[in-house]
């Protein structure tokens, strides 16, 4: 049965050989077709402030995509793909990075395991994740709050 996600992707540095993150973002997206991950719609591309105490600008993004996997082996290639574009996950955890890639939201509501919450703990705090995610999914529901993605997107804009 196939799984319907919404993914957030963000980059803040240029890789060797494609580019700064715009073209990270790019790659990204052609990376998760190759790994079967079927890419459905796609927000805009846009940029937005540090998080943490990185001063490094962002750029950002939202798919909606479908697979086969269950959240914890979608995590799995979704972290294959972040190390392949040299994403290192140890050390500091606000550092730049030249991808990231989270699971945001599962249309199959409510995922805990070790290692992995879906809907994503802090996602409904996060305008950069928000924005992009209410584009292409406006009416997707999130299970905690009850909320749709737009209603959320609205309450983090006047949070600013």
């Amino acid at each position: 049965m196939s799984e319907a996600y919404v993914l957030a992707l963000g980059s803040n540095m240029r890789v060797p050989g494609i580019g700064g993150p715009r073209a990270v973002i790019a790659a990204a997206l052609i990376a998760l077709e190759h790994e079967g991950i079927a890419l459905r719609v796609a927000s805009r591309i846009v940029d937005s402030a540090p998080v943490g105490p990185s001063r490094r600008r962002y750029t950002n993004a939202a798919v909606v995509v479908e697979t086969e996997l269950a959240p914890p082996e979608l995590l799995t290639r979704l972290q294959q793909i972040e190390r392949a574009f040299g994403r290192n996950r140890r050390g500091q955890p606000w550092r730049a990075r030249p991808l990231d890639l989270d699971i945001v939201a599962w249309n199959g509501g409510i995922w805990v395991s070790p290692g992995l919450v879906v809907p994503h703990p802090r996602f409904r705090e996060r305008g950069f994740v928000l924005t992009p995610a209410a584009q292409i999914a406006p009416a997707w529901r999130d299970p905690v709050s009850g909320l749709t993605l737009r209603q959320l997107a609205a309450r983090a804009a006047l949070a600013r």
